[in-house]
């Protein structure tokens, strides 16, 4: 996983990862909401989701100390990172003023 989640990050579409935990109530009021977000923005966006007890090594890595936590990413480089669920529009509003 880890060498396709660095090649996967390094994209020059945004990419917006998704920290998130199957115990995680907040996670789950988020899945559909980055569904929305997919719909909306099509091939503007790449989403992918990481599940922290799966890959705990990459949360590490970028300081993931609660979920959910989106991290968008674009060229490699990290641009923007919050914790909590956002609505739809405030998500597509992101990632567009980086696109």
């Amino acid at each position: 996983m880890k060498g396709s989640f660095n090649n996967i990050i390094t994209s020059d579409t945004p990419v917006l990862v998704d920290f998130f935990a199957d115990w995680c109530g907040p996670c789950k009021v988020l899945t559909p909401v980055l569904r929305q977000v997919k719909d909306e923005l099509g091939e503007e966006v790449t989403i992918v989701k990481i599940d922290v007890d799966k890959n705990p090594s990459i949360a590490s890595k970028f300081d993931v100390r609660g979920v959910p936590t989106l991290l968008l990413f674009k060229s490699g480089k990290q641009l923007w990172r919050q914790s909590g669920v956002l609505q739809k529009n405030a998500i597509v509003q992101i990632i567009r003023s980086h696109s």
